[in-house]
């Protein structure tokens, strides 16, 4: 288990791998996002996105799926989050991408009203096949610290 003690500023982990498919972008843009450039190929060829483009909220859901299959393998006492900063949508996802994510430690504080816990903020980014950027935010979480013996 980890615990906010054993994080520290300028940490690296990476992780994860997600393939995207062409009826999960449709099945999420037809309940969450109907935009037409995410239904429709016809639609996302008149549009910057030049094809079928997964919404970027999807695209943070498949970060998080990732990110909690890595939990799964290297569980941490996370107490969850409390939002996200700096959220972008850096380039298009598109069916037939593969998704990896890398994150970093930017600040580990311990809390001053709750001494068993603090808090970590972390940017996430999530690459694609081609090594590119597509997403990137600062994640904010609520961890336990280590406790004392």
């Amino acid at each position: 288990m980890q615990y906010l003690d054993d994080f520290s500023v300028g940490d690296r982990a990476s992780f994860g791998r997600y393939e995207v498919t062409r009826e999960e972008v449709l099945d999420f843009a037809r309940k969450y996002d109907p935009q037409p450039f995410h239904l429709s190929d016809e639609a996302a060829a008149e549009t910057h996105f030049g094809r079928l483009a997964a919404s970027g909220w999807h695209t943070c859901s498949m970060i998080m799926a990732m990110l909690v299959e890595h939990m799964k393998a290297h569980p941490q006492a996370s107490l969850g989050a409390v939002g996200i900063d700096q959220l972008r949508w850096i380039r298009p996802v598109h069916p037939g991408d593969i998704l990896r994510c890398e994150t970093e430690i930017l600040e580990v504080r311990p809390s001053q009203s709750r001494p068993e816990m603090g808090s970590l903020r972390s940017q996430m980014t999530a690459f694609n096949q081609k090594n590119e950027p597509v997403a990137q935010y600062v994640a904010i979480v609520l961890m336990r610290r280590r406790p004392q013996a």
